[in-house]
């Protein structure tokens, strides 16, 4: 599948220390593996001129008191709190020349956050979307961007999990329902070379 890196943006949801480091309160083996081939594909990405965003989920400490229902503090426990380690992006991804970075404070990363307005004032229409966790965070902002009339192609490879079956499922929803599935191995862009 080709992208056309003036219509196309990678969207690498929540590769943060909270989920992909050991010590993160979230930690995930397999979201910890994902690390290495989501910089890889940022690195790759960005050299064929595709605007990197990354998103970040950040709590602020008091974000649920007084919720009728949405707690994530209840459901997780606290993560990714705002202004700690959790909540900063891992050493390992090539963050220097990234276009964006949008601060979430939901699974949605389109929920009361600029993303929107940013891809469209560039006029992007298509999104690669990789990152963490694959049924939650990937799954809600991919499944968002498609009933904003954005293309999300979710990247199979490219995606962190607790279980394989909620990756799984992940995949199968997104193809199903509102999106498409690639490998990474099978991205391929304008008279750029797809070595990894």
């Amino acid at each position: 599948m080709e992208f056309d890196p003036a219509e196309t943006a990678l969207v690498v949801v929540d590769v943060q220390n909270g989920f992909c480091h050991p010590d993160g309160s979230l930690h995930a083996p397999h979201s910890e593996a994902v690390v290495e081939p989501v910089a890889a594909l940022a690195e790759r990405a960005g050299a064929a001129g595709l605007p990197v965003v990354y998103t970040r989920d950040v709590h602020p400490p008091g974000q649920f008191e007084g919720n009728h229902y949405y707690d994530e503090f209840e459901r997780w426990g606290d993560h990714v709190v705002e202004g700690s380690w959790e909540a900063e992006l891992v050493a390992e991804l090539p963050t220097e020349e990234a276009a964006h970075v949008v601060e979430k404070h939901t699974y949605d990363a389109f929920y009361e956050t600029e993303l929107d307005g940013w891809l469209s004032a560039r006029g992007i229409d298509d999104l690669l979307i990789c990152g963490t966790l694959a049924n939650v965070c990937v799954l809600h902002t991919a499944g968002s961007a498609g009933l904003r009339d954005y293309r999300p192609v979710v990247v199979a490879d490219a995606l962190g999990y607790i279980e394989p079956d909620h990756r799984e499922y992940a995949v199968d929803h997104a193809d199903w329902l509102f999106g498409e599935t690639v490998g990474r191995d099978q991205i391929t862009f304008p008279s750029a070379n797809t070595d990894e």
